[in-house]
């Protein structure tokens, strides 16, 4: 069976950098930080008190009053995200479009964090009344729903569902439309992943284990991928939607074409329940999975938007993982965590990072891994590969691979090259 062709036509991007792809992009080629106080709640009395959070969002600038009863924020920007990829890939308009044969596969790693923590706080406050819960509980709460919201919003009738594998969730999922596409199940899938975990569980939860910066004098310069002062990430929220189309359905509808998905990998660590192995080994057993789909050796490899969160253990075993994959070809690279910018999206992570990409392999422009100061250097990381530390690098990029690792050893790799005929 010959396996069709899929390529990107259209994005969405509602990020702590950018409420669109277009300002997202230009913040992320400026170096732009979306870090600062947290908004969303008061976290005076947490350890970490700020986070990259979403800026000028309002959901009645999008949603009816009733609506926005059945939505949870993360599903609101999985919607808003959605609707500028859909208009952007000009599927609205295409009349003959056979809705049964476009799908929606949108992640999230947590869902709905912030619809249990008020349900089970208003439980706490009435139990002696006996159990009395919103109707929409549940339905605002599932990580599946973004999917479902979606479909209906557009009358999409193929593939239908969502994904859950920690930080890797919207790499699984882009690898999950991917499949189905070339395999000619379908014509078109709305991919990505949403996430809005900035609320008293999801900041305590991750400060309990230590794995979120507490430079709260300095939430701007908080995330610091590959510096030895790099203390943990910073959590972020969001959604990025890809309009992932087979190449001769993208074609003869004339289609604006970004770039062509190559190749994806998975693995699993195996080892720990949070912490990546420490010599990369399911990292390096994912890029090198997503090398051989893609028919692709490691010298077609131009850039990498690693998943480089500013964690301790995590930078470490990535950067020896890229060494053992790439060899020799390591140093001629250019590698950017776009995290310390965007902070971490959690589940939205891949998505986002996914885009980036595709802008790459497009503009020519590779964005910043900022916050490295002169002298802070770490012993264990090699400074001889190119970090793109702190300024956007100009490059032409025909391939550039994104990694995600997820709580659970979860690992999904991504390659995105230049469309060409």
């Amino acid at each position: 069976m010959e396996l069709k062709r899929v390529v990107v036509t259209g994005l969405g991007a509602i990020t702590p950098i950018g409420n669109d792809v277009e300002t997202t992009w230009k913040n992320a080629v400026a170096g732009v930080s979306g870090a600062g106080p947290i908004t969303h709640f008061d976290a005076s009395l947490f350890k970490t008190r700020f986070a990259c959070e979403v800026k000028d969002f309002n959901a009645a600038d999008h949603f009816d009053r009733k609506k926005v009863r059945t939505l949870d924020l993360y599903a609101q920007y999985a919607l808003v995200a959605a609707e500028q990829a859909v208009k952007d890939s000009g599927l609205e308009s295409v009349e003959t479009l056979n809705k049964d044969r476009v799908g929606v596969i949108v992640a999230a790693g947590i869902g709905g964090l912030h619809t249990f923590e008020e349900e089970a706080g208003y439980y706490a406050l009435h139990q002696e009344q006996g159990p009395k819960y919103n109707p929409f509980f549940i339905p605002k709460m599932i990580a599946d729903i973004a999917s479902g919201h979606i479909s209906m919003q557009y009358g999409y009738h193929g593939p239908n569902f969502g994904v859950v594998s920690a930080c890797a969730s919207s790499n699984n999922a882009i690898i999950d439309a991917f499949n189905l596409i070339r395999l000619g199940k379908a014509d078109a899938i709305v991919t990505g992943g949403a996430e809005a975990a900035v609320y008293p569980a999801g900041v305590g939860g991750f400060n309990s284990m230590h794995a979120l910066s507490t430079r709260n004098d300095s939430p701007e310069t908080a995330s610091r991928p590959f510096s030895a002062s790099r203390d943990g990430f910073v959590i972020g929220e969001g959604s990025v939607v890809l309009i992932l189309e087979e190449l001769e359905h993208a074609k003869a509808r004339g289609a604006k074409i970004y770039a062509e998905i190559a190749g994806g990998g998975l693995s699993a660590d195996a080892y720990h329940l949070t912490a990546t192995h420490p010599e990369g080994l399911g990292a390096i057993l994912a890029m090198k999975n997503a090398l051989e789909d893609a028919g692709m050796k490691p010298e077609d490899i131009d850039y990498i938007n690693v998943h480089g969160t500013s964690t301790p253990v995590g930078d470490v075993s990535e950067v020896k993982a890229i060494v053992d994959v790439f060899g020799e070809h390591a140093y001629k690279l250019n590698i950017s965590s776009t995290k310390s910018m965007t902070g971490h999206l959690l589940g939205a992570t891949g998505a986002m990072e996914a885009m980036f990409c595709v802008k790459t392999v497009q503009d020519g422009i590779v964005p910043p891994t900022i916050n490295h100061e002169e002298g802070d250097d770490d012993e264990n990381i090699d400074y001889n590969l190119n970090f793109t530390f702190n300024k956007a690098q100009e490059r032409t990029v025909n391939a550039a691979l994104s990694n995600s690792f997820g709580f659970g050893g979860h690992n999904a790799t991504v390659i995105v090259k230049k469309y060409t005929e």
